[in-house]
């Protein structure tokens, strides 16, 4: 596929982000693009608002998968681009428009072009939230399309274009969500003694929890636990009746994740006691580990020297990727696509270089033929 068309794909899905699930235009787009590909090798099944697309090898001796997520973020885009976003308030913020453009350009060259085994396309929607990829996985269509290796990409704004990069073991961290709500009774802020005032447990409850990392985890095994958000009370002169602490937790290893929920468990249990008050965490969306399989990651780190790529070892991240859940029955790796944005990922200014389109269409078609 020629950068023109990579480049008109791409700005076509980043004017229409949607969010997980409700991935309506985007899911009629990419299913109109691969009707216009030869059909003779083909068979596509939706699951949801994802889609499989598997395209039969010449002489099949396993089936490689392939894994894009489609959905966008709940952001208000500030690029300025002429192609922004047309759905107020959304935005392909985290390069989801790039990683659909590159493998509907792999998906276009097998289709005209079959390779030696089957490959099977997966188009993710969820990724973001409430999480695509578990569910997915454990859909009927993927036990019929299920592949015995598999692989995806995610760009890298910190990266200069022509830069790959990826390692083997944790390459992205176990994360949870955290929303702690906390009940007491409210009043007049005249007679605190007749009230439970949760603005206080509250604030006793962060502190708290910022323990749990720092003096209840094995500094070796890391972790994080942010509360990005607090919201309690009504108007200066009452006492909060409610409050409601949203954040994240991050850790290296799923036992950590464990013990850090556990510890948790035991704080808001204390704060409880201590004001006399009634609590209840959700853990929302849980994202496994995205944990590579050393011998994928040396063979794609091979295949990028026939290219004009850079390839680098990278360093574990805290973020967090629902491939995970993938890679955690069926062997592969993920690799950072360097797109050299001065914005980062989740920002509203992201601004990814084009260029990368097209060198990360030839890793990943070289990948499916030679992996």
């Amino acid at each position: 596929m020629e950068e023109k068309e990579l480049i008109h794909i791409r700005r076509d899905l980043h004017r229409i982000p949607e969010l997980g699930f409700e991935e309506y235009k985007t899911h009629s787009y990419l299913l109109e693009f691969i009707k216009e590909l030869p059909q003779d090798h083909l068979t596509v099944e939706t699951w949801k608002t994802g889609i499989f697309v598997k395209v039969e090898g010449r002489a099949p001796k396993k089936t490689i998968g392939y894994r894009a997520d489609i959905d966008g973020l709940p952001l208000t885009e500030a690029t300025g681009y002429e192609y922004a976003s047309t759905h107020e308030g959304q935005m392909h913020a985290c390069g989801h428009d790039f990683h659909m453009t590159i493998a509907l350009a792999a998906l276009e060259s097998l289709a005209n072009e079959p390779a030696s085994n089957h490959v099977v396309f997966i188009f993710q929607p969820a990724e973001e939230g409430p999480g695509g990829a578990e569910p997915m996985l454990r859909s009927e269509a993927m036990y019929r399309f299920k592949p015995d290796c598999i692989f995806a990409l995610h760009i890298a704004p910190e990266l200069p274009v022509g830069v790959v990069s990826s390692r083997a073991g944790l390459l992205f961290a176990n994360t949870s969500e955290l929303f702690i709500d906390l009940t007491g009774k409210g009043g007049h802020a005249a007679y605190p003694h007749l009230t439970k005032d949760m603005v206080v447990a509250a604030s006793f409850l962060v502190t708290q929890l910022q323990q749990i990392v720092a003096r209840r985890v094995d500094p070796l095994d890391s972790a994080v636990i942010t509360v990005g958000k607090i919201a309690g009370g009504t108007v200066q002169n009452i006492v909060a009746e409610q409050a409601r602490l949203e954040g994240t937790i991050r850790t290296m290893s799923p036992e950590a994740m464990d013990r850090v929920k556990a510890e948790i468990e035991k704080i808001v249990q204390g704060i409880e006691l201590a004001h006399d008050c009634s609590a209840s965490i959700d853990y929302g969306s849980n994202y496994y580990q995205v944990n590579n399989h050393a011998d994928y990651v040396q063979k794609f780190a091979n295949l990028t020297k026939g290219l004009n790529v850079t390839y680098q070892e990278a360093s574990a991240a805290m973020t967090g990727e629902d491939f995970g859940y993938m890679l955690k029955e069926i062997p592969g790796f993920m690799f950072w696509l360097g797109v050299d944005s001065q914005s980062g990922l989740h920002t509203s200014r992201l601004s990814p270089k084009e260029e990368a389109l097209s060198i990360g269409a030839k890793l990943v078609v070289k990948g499916l033929r030679e992996l």
